[in-house]
């Protein structure tokens, strides 16, 4: 096991809110302080530690993607650009409801519950009633707390946070921050799918071996591995019909593809489908960490498809106006001009145009080939300008789809068939 490795096994042994530093890691460990500092990154990415600005970084309760929605109290704090009074060993903690204490005291009572935050000003008597019912609280207006709430907070170890801004825009911030989350809850990373112990062989390991990790598992590929755990071939059932002394080092397939943990599990079908390959190797740099299985990636796809989308991006709500209309190789977009793609002069503004031709042209591409790309370069000549409610039409003419690039045409015409812009956008094919 590496240092790396054994610095975060470290991290998670300590116990949660145990609050972290470089040079302590690196003076108990014995490593250096740029070990020690890549192992701490490594374990924010982790979402094992958290950071939180005048108190340092702390051991924290990894939240699972699945509750994204969930906020800590150390999160908070950042997104309010808050400063803590008191408590700092319940930053960790997460909060599950916000209540604004706008109210009487005994009115306040029924909407308190525990592991809420309490949305408060100055008024130390409803300071008070959240610490003492399990309750972080949040003073608005950049108000302070009396030295006896500060010593309630940390005898409860539940944070008293204060924070510059009035209590609506906290409770806008709180909320832009949890929609956020939302919108990236429909994005399924390879780490949030992949087995985490894959079965594996080595180069000086036997065909014989192949054969009976095959009757175990009933897998179809498996990574090779050298002796410090590092991917250098794959091996799959053609390999059965060599002899059973044969070692796998000479009969697996060194040309081979391996992913990342933060690849999406969207891109990865992408590359299965193209490559017509039934498992990849996951590696941290090229140490194998686990593998993932095509049953695996269709599993998270049709969890996704699932999920409701709790709110709507800038795209979403510009193109929920506009319908297809496809023939060949050209396909037609109608829709009007809204509120959300005006400049501060009233026009339609560039970028919101840009933005809707290449959309439109992407939407063509993969809608023909059923390929996945990403813009490489575009080029848009606008002849007029647009107003709001005005009915556009887009044409899209795909000019030639190549190995690697794509290049498409694209005019925009208003209701009187008047050219607006036109767009000529090339786009790269994602393979591998």
């Amino acid at each position: 096991m590496s240092k790396h490795e054994d610095i975060i096994k470290y991290i998670l042994s300590l116990d949660v809110g145990t609050k972290i530093s470089v040079r302590g890691i690196a003076s108990s460990l014995g490593v250096s302080d740029g070990t020690a500092y890549r192992a701490i990154k490594d374990s924010d990415t982790l979402g094992i530690v958290t950071t939180i600005p005048r108190v340092g970084t702390v051991r924290i309760e990894k939240v699972e993607k699945k509750n994204v929605e969930v906020l800590t109290y150390g999160q908070v704090i950042n997104i309010v650009d808050g400063t803590l009074l008191g408590g700092k060993n319940g930053i960790y903690k997460t909060l599950h409801r916000f209540v604004i204490g706008a109210m009487t005291i005994d009115a306040m009572m029924k909407y308190i519950t525990p592991d809420c935050l309490l949305i408060t000003g100055n008024r130390e008597e409803t300071q008070r009633l959240g610490l003492m019912n399990q309750c972080g609280v949040l003073i608005t207006g950049g108000f302070k707390c009396s030295c006896e709430m500060k010593k309630l907070a940390s005898e409860k170890c539940l944070p008293i946070i204060s924070t510059k801004y009035d209590t609506f825009t906290v409770a806008s911030l709180i909320n832009k921050a949890i929609s956020e989350k939302l919108i990236k809850k429909d994005i399924v990373l390879i780490e949030d799918i992949m087995e985490s112990s894959p079965y594996s062989l080595k180069a000086n390991d036997t065909i014989r071996k192949l054969k009976q990790l095959v009757r175990e598992t009933q897998h179809q590929r498996y990574p090779v591995v050298d002796d410090n755990n590092k991917v250098i071939g794959i091996v799959t059932l053609k390999e059965l019909l060599s002899e059973d002394d044969e070692y796998v080092g000479k009969v697996m397939d060194k040309d081979f593809i391996t992913l990342t943990p933060k690849t999406t599990a969207a891109y990865a079908a992408h590359i299965m489908s193209w490559e017509d390959i039934e498992m990849f190797p996951i590696v941290n740099g090229k140490e194998l960490i686990g593998v993932v299985t095509k049953r695996d990636v269709i599993r998270a796809l049709q969890y996704m498809s699932r999920q409701p989308q709790s709110v709507e991006t800038l795209e979403d709500l510009i193109l929920k106006n506009f319908e297809l209309k496809s023939n060949g190789d050209k396909a037609c977009f109608l829709g009007k001009i809204t509120t959300a793609m005006l400049d501060p002069i009233g026009t339609a503004s560039w970028s919101s145009l840009n933005m809707l031709v290449s959309t439109m042209g992407i939407m063509a591409l993969r809608q023909k080939n059923n390929i996945n790309v990403f813009v490489d370069n575009i080029n848009t000549y606008f002849m007029k300008a647009v107003q709001i409610d005005n009915t556009i039409e887009i044409h899209t003419d795909i000019i030639e789809v190549g190995r690697n690039f794509c290049k498409v045409q694209i005019d925009m015409y208003d209701d009187k068939k008047d050219i607006i812009s036109k767009t000529f956008l090339s786009a790269k094919v994602l393979k591998k």
